[in-house]
């Protein structure tokens, strides 16, 4: 989820309009760990969650989309509402998530788990408005194809870029680790992702550091945040 979400961050990035709410109406500068935070949460509850608080999440985050709007710079309206950019999102949100478990998850679904979680993220995606959501990985793909004439990087997405991989609020014993978590969330992103944020694409050196580099930090996280097994009952 980590690396999934930085990746899906940058991906998300590329719409100019969904780029124009983010940097206009989201704190992600001056308090970004606050709205990861609310991030895990939304994506916690709706995963493991209780239906009822489940829907109590999605509630709240489509009372903050109705409040979303404005102007991008090239002149166009935009409203997080909107059902096109609500579909942008979801889509890229799902796309990353199920790129990042394929290649550091420790349990690689087939492709029906595949198509399975693509169906799960549908039901979220269709309770905060997104219209008629992919259902399989071959949909999805399919959908996101449809949107790539409209990507482009804007300079807000650039400057989002570099906060996320060059510039994030860590104390200097932190960066290492991030960096290593960042550099594999770069590595899942599709070369004509990559070009426009002007991110480097070395598969040399992510075959052989980056990506085993990530499994070793996934691996330690895990570790770290997996609870102990309980002791035997003599």
């Amino acid at each position: 989820m980590f690396i999934g979400g930085i990746s899906a961050l940058l991906l998300q990035s590329l719409h100019p309009l969904a780029m124009a709410a983010v940097a206009e109406h989201s704190d992600y500068r001056g308090d970004p760990w606050g709205r990861l935070q609310r991030t895990s949460y939304f994506l916690a509850v709706t995963t493991f969650g209780r239906e009822a608080d489940a829907r109590q999440a999605i509630a709240q985050v489509r009372a903050v989309h109705r409040r979303v709007t404005g102007t991008a710079a090239d002149g166009r309206p935009y409203a997080a509402s909107d059902p096109h950019l609500l579909t942008w999102v979801h889509i890229a949100e799902t796309d990353s998530f199920l790129r990042a478990h394929s290649h550091f998850g420790t349990q690689p679904l087939d492709q029906a788990g595949r198509d399975g979680y693509v169906a799960d993220m549908a039901l979220i995606g269709a309770e905060l408005g997104v219209p008629d959501p992919p259902r399989t990985e071959a949909e999805l793909a399919g959908r996101i194809r449809a949107y790539q004439g409209e990507l482009a990087a804007t300079e807000q997405a650039r400057e989002a870029a570099r906060f996320l991989l060059l510039r994030p609020p860590l104390p200097p014993i932190a960066r290492a680790p991030y960096g290593v978590l960042a550099a594999a969330a770069v590595s899942l992103l599709p070369g004509w992702a990559r070009r426009p944020l002007r991110l480097p694409r070395l598969p040399v050196t992510e075959t052989m550091l980056v990506r085993p580099a990530g499994h070793i930090m996934v691996q330690a996280i895990r570790w770290a945040t997996t609870a102990p097994r309980p002791a035997p009952v003599a």
